[in-house]
């Protein structure tokens, strides 16, 4: 029975027992590092103490796997003399328990690789998720991922980016708009609203359909009142998101949505995730940057006239980003069709090439 003390209740030491093998279950085993009877009853005593019988851990052990967690465990047969009529008879022990984890290490150092290479999460916050994700390994794997702690803490911060993940999750289940301000950074390094024709901070009223992650960073996928077409935002930029009770205009009747939303084929068409429609668009690369066309733009591009150093890509992409791609990649890639993009390409490469040959004043 359990007792109240001072306004706190106490927990009988036979539930602390199993709460205290499950604490070290789960801080000091794996699938390489076991833990025999001994071990835990020596843990138990030094960290805890908490003087229990070989028997008891073993009793509690099978109470943990009845209540579902899954422990892993070594099974061996030895003979002993039966203490009432001397013979010998089989004795079965138990020892090596570790208790299975829900991620692998592997697993989770992938998750805190992508937390700490993103460029939109805060530090603080960034930070205080991969403490957490830590903590769903033992102490053997902290100590593995020390070195890997660089992210830096003078990166431009938006505190409401959790807060405005969850709004658009909401908004997106139940079908409803959403307002927001769009931010700007300026010189003083920080985030500005964008402004309205008045002067004022201007509302955006969107119908968000999809979140995506694309070049480190997540993007929303929606339509922007009162325009027909598909409009992509950085959650990053967003801040004073509110759920309004309007219900979002149906995917289908906008402009690029019209077949529902195929991710993969979205983002590679939209490589800076430029609104507008996407076209077909064909360019002569050179064989080397062959892994950096697959990452841009996917497996569906078609190659054809291949020579010894070069061949030929036609993709489907958002026009205003594939100019950007190009001149990017421009020793290296060569747009052949439309013939317009081919001239904005170039005026762009020759803009970029007059700066350097502008004189300028020395600093």
């Amino acid at each position: 029975m359990n007792n109240i003390k001072g306004g706190r209740m106490t927990i009988p030491v036979k539930k602390l027992i199993i709460m205290n093998i499950l604490d070290i279950l789960r801080r000091y085993s794996d699938e390489d590092h076991r833990l025999s009877q001994k071990d835990i009853v020596d843990i138990l005593k030094t960290e805890y103490n908490m003087t229990v019988e070989r028997k008891t851990i073993r009793r509690n052990i099978l109470n943990l796997m009845d209540c579902g967690y899954e422990i892993e465990y070594s099974e061996s047969v030895r003979m002993v003399p039966n203490s009432k009529i001397g013979e010998l008879e089989e004795s079965y022990i138990w020892t090596d328990f570790y208790l299975v984890r829900d991620f692998s290490d592997s697993e989770l150092r992938l998750l805190i690789d992508g937390l700490i290479f993103s460029k939109h999460i805060p530090y603080s916050q960034c930070k205080e998720l991969v403490e957490k994700l830590e903590g769903l390994s033992n102490t053997y794997f902290r100590s593995r991922v020390k070195h890997i702690r660089t992210m830096p803490e003078n990166a431009p911060e938006n505190k409401q980016l959790f807060y405005t993940i969850e709004v658009l999750d909401e908004a997106i289940s139940k079908g409803k708009k959403v307002s927001f301000h769009y931010n700007s950074f300026w010189l003083d390094k920080t985030l500005h609203p964008r402004e309205n024709r008045e002067g004022g901070i201007k509302e955006y009223i969107v119908s968000p359909y999809q979140i995506a992650a694309t070049n480190g960073r997540y993007y929303l996928i929606c339509n922007t009142d009162p325009h027909d077409n598909v409009s992509h935002y950085r959650l990053d930029r967003i801040t004073d998101i509110r759920l309004l009770d309007d219900a979002a205009r149906a995917a289908d009747s906008v402009q690029g949505l019209e077949h529902g939303i195929n991710l993969p084929k979205h983002m590679a068409e939209h490589l800076y995730m430029f609104s507008g429609e996407s076209e077909p668009v064909t360019f002569r690369m050179k064989k080397h940057i062959l892994n950096d066309v697959i990452d841009w733009f996917g497996t569906d591009v078609r190659f054809s006239d291949e020579s010894d150093d070069e061949v030929t890509a036609r993709v489907e992409v958002n026009l205003c980003a594939m100019k950007l791609w190009a001149i990017q990649y421009g020793p290296y890639v060569k747009v052949l069709s439309p013939q317009t993009l081919a001239e904005e390409v170039k005026q762009g490469l020759e803009m970029a090439l007059k700066q350097y040959d502008e004189p300028r004043n020395p600093i």
